[in-house]
């Protein structure tokens, strides 16, 4: 999803006032009690006491003059309240631990009477409680990898019969010191039981281990007032919604790279999510997506320098540590150690070596092809447009260049070229494509309407603006069809709304994504026109976008009318993971006439499809992945018995397998069986039955939305087919 334009606002500074000072003092008072109180609640396994961080002036000056902003001039504009205050707080926790793994219910008890005193905390000033809060967390850090590291000495009888939760976020804390150990013991004995099925020998666990828990605490020693008043402001901003952020020096600086695509990289935005580096989107153009061997989802475990490097063990780093380590040089080698997205914590690893580019525009453009369907002696072209992103050289457009690039202009060439080439049908591939220009959404709808409004949008103020394609004619006027799921956001769901309200196109696929909203960026040091920069950005929500049917795509996306099964979690990705995002809400339709009445189609074309995958294997391997995806969220257990744990994993194999030679994967196999090959072997053999097969899925999906498209031309040219009109 890109930037918007940057926004620049000149807001009065509030001065304190002698009930601020008198606050302070209070602040002051409970800060202390606090200390004490956390001496006393210590746990024993403490080591040795770390720094205590303390906020800066201007630390405590940008958080006032972001509340005045975010209060005033957010597109959900709350008041900085007690209300406010006990959301920041709850935030806050989650923020800090999110898995309920490090604090213990006597600290959040200790806490409760400041619930309502951030709002405080922030106009008059004074960020004593929430640093306080953190700097119990960083130690809270330190004590549970050294008690994690002293698990180590011991080791683990791995006949026992017992499980380990592995989300636990919306379980309660752990009520006593004794329940938090019993935790780590059952986590340090997971990794460690990871990596003995991963084939490591008792030494090489412990040093891997070891050097694991002894970087988390070093890290937490290296933590700056910065990041623990980066972490606080998030939890504020994201109090009120979840894309409003603030960014201090180094993330301002990191995210303004990341816009320009201007650092040399792989491609790919990245996510920290259960201790994971997590890909949430691959860049297109980028060595990732290019390689074809990383996809939405996949876990980044280990980086390595160079094609043959030893890879540095990332799991449980903060993002920005990870991200310094993928960066680097053009045309160096950064090599990934992978845990494949649809893979369980045993997986096997896949090492991935990527040479770091520039990633392009001219590698971001769409790209075409045609697929063939072949029914009852007649075949049918269907003419396929990959678009990876609503691209546009703004520059280039800005200084009038005749040939500056964008999406709609390539898009509009391919008809052309698929037109020349008879097709029967075309079909717009917007699979993980994140968004971009509004514009280029606007104008690439305009290709296949007439003229009329695509998209509504409401400011904070309720003002609602309708952005309308204003050109005379269509690039194409036959059968249409746009191919979705829950990576398509933004830019992609307005154009694909716009397709299905008008009654232009079929929606194929997953539910998309749900952001609705539109974002601008805040320079506080412009606004409080310092010379140097110190109080960061905000990166504020203003709008919210609205199709011409009156509804929004926001929260619920786009609803296919062709829907296929999905791997994706609602509670793990798209915007209802969030926990506060902007409800779904209804305005006053656009003045729009339909152009067609495609949904007669739908129910003969689902039992075509229905009819069809029954006999398609690799549909149903599918269906089967999908099944036992949700069934092991669901179970949110994993097993700390060795034998189990590779009777499972020695089954899943066997299914992969299976599929790869066409025979039926058998019900049971003994953990026992030799199947000739050396452990790395295998892992390798793997490793290339999972990938393939993960490509495997993504084709199966393409090649029956061009089937669902070849079903409808069929209907239409046998006369099903109404108009809006006819059909009124």
């Amino acid at each position: 999803m890109q930037r918007s334009e940057r926004t620049l606002l000149a807001l009065p500074i509030q001065s304190k006032s002698r009930d601020d000072v008198a606050m302070n003092k209070k602040l002051i008072w409970l800060v202390l009690a606090l200390a004490m109180a956390a001496q006393a609640a210590a746990p024993d396994t403490a080591t040795t006491a770390l720094p205590e961080l303390k906020p800066a002036v201007q630390q405590a000056q940008a958080a006032h003059m972001s509340s005045q902003i975010l209060s005033r001039f957010h597109y959900k504009a709350m008041p900085l309240d007690d209300g406010l205050s006990e959301k920041i707080f709850d935030s806050y926790l989650k923020q800090l631990d999110s898995e309920k793994i490090f604090f213990v219910q006597s600290d959040i008890d200790q806490w409760e009477s400041f619930r309502t005193r951030f709002d405080d905390a922030i106009l008059t000033e004074n960020l004593s409680v929430p640093f306080s809060i953190f700097n119990r967390y960083a130690q809270r850090v330190s004590d549970r990898f050294a008690y994690a590291r002293r698990l180590l000495k011991d080791g683990f009888d791995f006949q026992q019969k017992e499980s380990y939760q592995y989300s636990r976020e919306k379980e309660a804390w752990p009520k006593s010191e004794a329940e938090v150990r019993e935790l780590w013991r059952k986590r340090v004995k997971n990794d460690w039981l990871r990596l003995k099925l991963a084939g490591k020998d008792d030494k090489s666990i412990v040093e891997t281990l070891d050097k694991r828990y002894e970087h988390s605490q070093k890290r937490v020693t290296q933590v700056k007032s910065e990041d623990a008043f980066q972490i606080f402001m998030n939890a504020y901003t994201m109090a009120i919604e979840p894309h409003t952020n603030y960014m201090g020096l180094r993330a301002a600086e990191d995210f303004e790279i990341s816009m320009r695509l201007s650092l040399f990289g792989i491609g790919a935005v990245l996510s920290e999510k259960n201790e994971y580096t997590t890909i949430r989107e691959l860049v297109p153009g980028g060595p990732a997506a290019l390689s074809g061997k990383l996809n939405v989802g996949d876990r980044i475990l280990g980086v390595g320098q160079g094609e043959k490097s030893e890879t540095t063990d990332v799991l449980g780093w903060r993002l920005d540590d990870t991200v310094a380590l993928i960066r680097g040089a053009a045309d160096s080698t950064v090599v990934l150690d992978v845990l494949p997205a649809e893979a369980n914590p045993d997986g096997k690893h896949q090492r991935v070596a990527l040479v770091r580019k520039k990633i392009s525009l001219e590698a971001q453009s769409a790209k075409k092809s045609v697929l063939t369907v072949t029914d009852a002696g007649v075949t049918r072209r269907v003419g396929v447009i990959t678009l990876p992103s609503f691209y546009q050289d703004f520059d280039a457009r800005q200084k009038s260049d005749p040939a500056y690039k964008s999406a709609t202009r390539d898009v509009a060439r391919l008809l052309d070229e698929l037109k020349q080439e008879n097709v029967d049908s075309v079909l717009i591939d917007l699979r993980n494509n994140g968004g971009g220009s509004l514009n280029e959404a606007v104008e690439l709808t305009g290709l296949f309407i007439d003229k009329g409004p695509v998209v509504q949008q409401r400011n904070a103020q309720g003002k609602v603006s309708i952005e309308s394609d204003t050109q005379a004619g269509v690039a194409w006027n036959g059968p249409l069809g746009v191919l979705i799921n829950r990576g398509s956001a933004s830019a992609s769901e307005i154009f694909a709304a716009a397709i299905q309200d008008y009654g232009r196109g079929l929606i194929i696929g997953e539910r998309s994504f749900g952001k609705g909203t539109v974002q601008t960026m805040i320079d506080l040091d412009q606004i409080a026109k310092n010379d140097k920069p110190k109080f960061g950005e905000l990166k504020l929500t203003i709008a919210q976008f609205f199709r011409i049917n009156g509804g929004t795509t926001q929260l619920r996306g786009v609803t296919p009318d062709i829907p296929f099964p999905t791997m994706t979690d609602d509670e793990d990705f798209g915007e209802s993971s969030f926990d506060n995002a902007l409800p779904w809400v209804q305005i006053k339709a656009a003045d729009y006439s339909p152009v067609g009445n495609l949904e007669q189609l739908v129910p003969n074309l689902l039992k075509r499809l229905e009819i069809r995958v029954k006999n398609d294997k690799d549909y149903q391997y599918l269906l089967e992945d999908v099944a036992e995806f949700k069934q092991l969220r669901k179970k949110n257990q994993i097993s700390l018995n060795e034998a189990e744990r590779r009777k499972e994993r020695d089954v899943q194999e066997a299914k992969l397998k299976a599929r790869k030679t066409g025979q039926e994967a058998p019900d049971d196999i003994s953990s026992s069986r030799d199947d000739g090959l050396q452990a790395d072997e295998r892992n390798l053999s793997n490793d290339l039955t999972a990938e393939k097969a993960r490509k495997d899925a993504k084709d199966v999906l393409l090649n029956e939305a061009v089937h669902v498209l070849s079903d409808e031309v069929e209907m239409l040219n046998s006369g099903t087919r109404l108009t809006k009109k006819a059909a009124n």
